[in-house]
């Protein structure tokens, strides 16, 4: 990914092409360059640590092995925003790299933003597969209900595309995700031979540690997030509050649940809808 990541420390001066309105045409004309070897399938990939993210970087450098790539990220970090998206303020994409398989642009919205836009706009077609991430962190247990990794997942579930999001245990953002590289690859091939059943999307989690011991298909930890604000005063003297808190696991004995198996150096994939209604209740 040598010429991305020198794209990418360009653009914090320049950022790219700007891509808005009437230059339409020029965002399409990119894309459709990307298909012209029609054998390859078209792939999405979009995150909410920005354009600037190493893990962004890793997954589509897996990816564009096996098909076309159009990455459309946030131009700034954009965690816990969900499936948030923007209505009183205008969008402007930038092209940020293009070569033979991939595209990279940058948009001032949301992770559901870009992923619309990409939908609606820069995709020359339908996507044979959506991927977010690799998230620096985990979206593990009820943490995917406030993850805007896994809202870019939903929104593809929605337009009936195979989707899965990708998180790593690395906070750091000089993680290396090498090490969760052979997971990823392997789950994008399966979800290339039709893995996926229609209407469920897959959240994957990858633990940090010397060797990830295989991996657990499971559902979510139950649980919640224990939240404080810590009250802290500005240069001005004015007063303001920072989220802190830790994620309160409710069964962490139970070897059905991604958080257990994710403390024993496994990696897990959660099946999951974005369709939240009970049916067991109707």
């Amino acid at each position: 990914m040598k010429d991305i990541n020198e794209d990418k420390k360009a653009v914090m001066k320049a950022p790219g092409v700007a891509l808005a309105g009437q230059h339409d045409e020029l965002a399409q004309s990119v894309s459709d360059d990307l298909s012209r070897e029609r054998r390859r399938p078209l792939i999405y990939i979009g995150n909410d640590d920005g354009f600037r993210a190493g893990g962004l970087a890793a997954l589509i450098e897996v990816a564009s092995r096996y098909g076309d790539v159009v990455a459309v990220a946030p131009f700034e970090h954009q965690s816990g925003k969900a499936s948030a998206i923007t209505v009183d303020t205008p969008l402007r994409v930038h092209r940020i790299h293009a070569d033979l398989h991939t595209v990279l642009y940058s948009v001032n919205g949301t992770p559901v933003d870009c992923a619309k836009l990409a939908l609606n706009r820069l995709l020359p077609r339908k996507p044979d597969l959506l991927l977010s991430g690799i998230n620096h962190g985990y979206n593990s247990g009820n943490s995917v209900i406030y993850s805007g990794t896994m809202g870019v997942v939903f929104e593809g579930t929605f337009r009936g595309v195979p989707s899965i999001g990708f998180s790593y245990g690395d906070y750091m953002p000089d993680a290396d995700f090498s090490p969760c590289l052979p997971i990823v690859e392997q789950v994008i091939r399966e979800a290339l031979d039709g893995g996926i059943a229609p209407g469920v999307c897959l959240n994957v989690n990858i633990p940090k540690c010397d060797k990830v011991m295989g991996v657990k298909r499971v559902r979510s930890a139950r649980g919640y997030w224990k939240e404080e604000f810590e009250e802290r005063v500005d240069p001005h003297g004015r007063t303001y509050y920072w989220l802190t808190g830790s994620y309160h696991n409710q069964e962490p004995d139970n070897p059905e649940t991604d958080l257990y198996w994710l403390d024993r150096d496994y990696a897990t994939i959660v099946p999951c809808r974005p369709d939240l209604t009970a049916y067991d209740q109707l």
